[in-house]
C-alpha cells in the first residue's frame, strides 16, 4: 500500500482541521506527499480560488475534509447548505482538473442544548 501513495499527488482540503489533520497524519505515515491548502492562499468558499487550487496542485487524489462548523445554538440547516455547496463546487472543479479519485467526508450534527444521556435521535 505504501507504493500506492508514493505515486500520487494528494490534496487534503481541510487537512488542518479536526478530522483532516488525522487523515494527513495517517497518510503521511505511509510516505505520501500531501498538500494541505490553507485559507490564506485559497479561500475555499470562492470558486475561482478552488479552481486555482486544482490548477496549482494538479492532484491525482483529493480528500475533502473541510467543513463549516458551529456550536450549540447555530443553524445546522445553514451549515448543511453551505457545506453541500462548497463540496459540490470542489467536486466540479476536480472533474475539470481530471482528478481520478475524490473522497468527500461530510457530516452535520444537530443536538439540543440540554438533553438526557444517552441521547437518542428521536429527541431531535
Amino acid at each position: 500500500m505504501v507504493d500506492f501513495w508514493k505515486t500520487k499527488r494528494l490534496v487534503i482540503i481541510g487537512g488542518a482541521g479536526f478530522m483532516g489533520s488525522r487523515v494527513v497524519d495517517r497518510i503521511a505515515a505511509a510516505s505520501a506527499e500531501v498538500f494541505v491548502p490553507n485559507t490564506k492562499d485559497y479561500n475555499l468558499a470562492d470558486g475561482s480560488a478552488v479552481k486555482r487550487l486544482f490548477q496549482d496542485a494538479r492532484p491525482d487524489l483529493v480528500i475533502n475534509a473541510a467543513a463549516l462548523v458551529g456550536r450549540i445554538g447555530s443553524n445546522p440547516g445553514r451549515f448543511l447548505y453551505e457545506n453541500l455547496m462548497m463540496g459540490a463546487q470542489r467536486l466540479e472543479e476536480a472533474g475539470h482538473a481530471d482528478v481520478r479519485t475524490f473522497v468527500a467526508i461530510g457530516t452535520i450534527c444537530a443536538y439540543p442544548k440540554f438533553t438526557s444521556v444517552p441521547f437518542k435521535e428521536r429527541y431531535l
